[in-house]
């Protein structure tokens, strides 16, 4: 990819991707708080200022590598800090508070997706505001993307931990001793592409229905 072009689309995708990771992470404290866990809130977690939630390496370089490649596009933020025995109802709550990321990346993005067709009709009488539709786009797959990905149910995305929070005591104990190593297993299906064969249809499914909400 040349240079100009990676520079314009660094441009287009930084404020999707740097707000979608943000505020996923942010919904997990804000929700958690709600419940009885306020260790984010004390930490000063609970903003939308990226600062305090970039992580240089999942925020800003895999992102950043990914999409000079070209290729499927995700990445993470600090961890928000839960402390999930402070929960009224751990175990329910802790449920409650893995599926607030996931959740807040689905109204991010039918946000940008709103965003998208403003800017449509705009550009269609001034191109000025062609880079508007495209940051659209970007955060409507961004985000369908993390929300998808973190839905899966390995520990420790946000599915993994829900899965737990659902499954009989059990069931959850066995499924939570495998995050560990879920980075790893992710890694794995990345590796040998079934990853992307496990997330094209629901984020496929998804891009099309909320494209659909404003056409």
């Amino acid at each position: 990819m040349d240079f100009p072009l990676l520079v314009q689309k660094i441009t287009i995708w930084a404020i999707p991707v740097i707000f979608a990771i943000t505020v996923h992470e942010v919904a997990h404290g804000w929700v958690a708080k709600k419940l009885g866990d306020s260790t984010a809130d004390k930490m000063g977690r609970l903003t939308l200022n990226p600062i305090k939630h970039i992580d240089p390496i999942g925020t800003i370089l895999v992102p950043g590598l990914l999409l000079a490649m070209g290729g499927f596009i995700f990445g993470w933020a600090k961890p928000v800090p839960v402390a999930f025995n402070k929960l009224n109802h751990p175990k329910r709550d802790m449920a409650i508070v893995a599926a607030a990321g996931p959740a807040a990346n689905l109204l991010m993005a039918i946000l940008w997706a709103l965003i998208m067709k403003i800017g449509m009709g705009l550009a269609a009488g001034n191109s000025f505001f062609t880079p508007l539709v495209l940051m659209g786009q970007a955060g409507i797959v961004i985000n369908v993307i993390l929300m998808v990905l973190n839905l899966l149910p390995i520990p420790p995305l946000d599915g993994g931990r829900v899965a737990v929070g659902l499954l009989p005591h059990s069931a959850g104990n066995v499924l939570s001793k495998l995050e560990p190593y879920g980075f790893f297993i992710l890694l794995a299906l990345i590796y040998t592409g079934y990853l992307g064969k496990i997330m094209g249809p629901p984020v496929g499914a998804l891009m099309d229905t909320i494209g659909h909400l404003f056409t």
